[in-house]
């Protein structure tokens, strides 16, 4: 049964979204059928075959064969703007993260000037005004990301900031961590945690294991991460605060946040397609594209992030999107930036997951866009009747060739180029506008 609403918005453009597959969990729906957009919001859902009497000016899409999904929402990007606008900018992040079907980003706060205070994150939303997705900044928890001092909370609220992190580098500090917490939940802002050891990664160029020790490189063992994630579960469970787990990479991860779960606690954690993806067995012989922190892990690991992503452990899927100019990945390996793009890649690596039977579509929809928009308290995860209409359409069965010359984003850093994957997003909406547009 269709429910109808009459919202208002800007855009008085009408559209309908024919005979696709909608799939949208937060309302049980999952079925073919069709969506109707008016003035920038959903108006109705039509399930069952139920056929709307609409007049000629409507514009009419057929997306047979295609999946209706709500806008897809990417918790862990960076836009590099300001400071950084070599590698990316907002407006170059935002087209890829259309490209790849994300009607929203969050980005982190390590650029330069660290987005710690009001005027950053003015300029960044001032910025993303234009842009193709919806940027949510995230600010730092404390000031310049050094760990030392608080930063000024209320002020980056109410600039817009919907989260914290000092991304890139842990709070080392557990008292100004316990303190940021609690400062946190003052404004309602999730803190969202960049879990390393530094003692033990120091210096560390990938996995510690059998590949580090053929190529010679210094390795970052997996306690790196979860020794960290202890300490952040212990002193978040001390607080009674949520705290947020970022690029999850190994076993011992995922087994303390499912315990910590079991036990109650306000912990929510998300992995990387890479994680899930890809082994340490990626770098080959000195492959910089394959270098990340947290780095690629043991088949084990694999394993454990794909049974996390299953039964809950893992509450949502990041790119983690991290581009770098050949300035910084053309060197050697040691020396080489961590991090790759994955905007483009994330809705092709996850129907990998459908594929092998790790998770379903449902839950494919709830790891990519409901999961994220509840964790950060922003708009979006559903396809309700009223609500804005961000829109995500994803051809299952189209194959392609992930090659440089079709990347969006201005940097090219991937460890996937060349490969041949399936499933693309092939429509993106924001409210209701075309930002991006593959369809055949």
């Amino acid at each position: 049964m269709s429910t109808l609403a009459a919202p208002a918005s800007k855009n008085n453009k009408s559209m309908i979204l024919l005979n696709g597959r909608i799939i949208d969990p937060a309302n049980g729906i999952d079925g073919v059928g069709h969506l109707l957009v008016v003035q920038g919001k959903i108006s109705a859902v039509f399930l069952n075959g139920e056929e709307p009497d609409l007049p000629d000016e409507v514009d009419r899409i057929d997306l047979a064969g295609k999946w209706v999904v709500p806008g897809l929402i990417d918790m862990h990007v960076h836009l590099r703007e300001p400071g950084e606008e070599y590698k990316e900018t907002i407006a170059s992040g935002t087209r890829a993260a259309a490209a790849g079907g994300f009607t929203g980003v969050a980005c982190m706060p390590n650029t330069r000037p660290v987005n710690d205070s009001y005027s950053i994150t003015s300029l960044i939303l001032a910025q993303a005004a234009e842009g193709s997705a919806r940027v949510y900044p995230v600010g730092s928890i404390s000031k310049g990301g050094e760990g030392k001092i608080l930063a000024e909370y209320g002020e980056m609220r109410k600039a817009g900031v919907v989260a914290l992190s000092d991304d890139g580098m842990p709070v080392v500090d557990s008292q100004l961590l316990r303190r940021g917490l609690e400062y946190a939940a003052d404004y309602n802002l999730l803190v969202i945690s960049h879990s390393e050891e530094l003692a033990l990664s120091k210096n560390g160029a990938m996995n510690e294991g059998y590949n580090s020790t053929r190529l010679g490189l210094r390795g970052i063992p997996g306690i790196a991460e979860s020794i960290m994630i202890y300490r952040d579960l212990a002193v978040a469970e001390c607080t009674g605060r949520p705290i947020h787990i970022a690029h999850i990479s190994t076993r011992e991860s995922v087994s303390l946040i499912r315990r910590a779960k079991a036990k109650g606690s306000l912990v929510t954690a998300e992995t990387a397609p890479h994680y899930f993806s890809l082994t340490d067995e990626a770098v080959g012989n000195y492959d910089s594209r394959a270098k990340m922190n947290p780095p690629l892990r043991t088949a084990d690991d694999v394993m454990a992030i794909k049974e996390g992503l299953k039964d809950g452990t893992i509450d949502a899927i990041a790119t983690d999107h991290a581009p770098h100019s050949v300035l910084e990945k053309d060197v050697e390996f040691a020396r080489a930036a961590n991090g790759i793009i994955g905007l483009e890649t994330a809705v092709p690596l996850t129907m990998n997951l459908l594929r092998n039977g790790d998770i379903d579509s449902g839950r494919m929809v709830e790891l990519l866009s409901l999961n994220p928009a509840r964790i950060l308290g922003v708009e979006g995860g559903t396809l309700s009747p009223g609500t804005v209409a961000d829109i995500t359409v994803i051809d299952p069965d189209l194959e392609f060739v992930y090659s440089v010359d079709k990347i969006v984003s201005k940097s090219k850093n991937s460890p996937f180029i060349d490969w041949d994957l399936k499933g693309k997003a092939v429509l993106t909406l924001m409210a209701g506008e075309i930002t991006w547009s593959d369809l055949h």
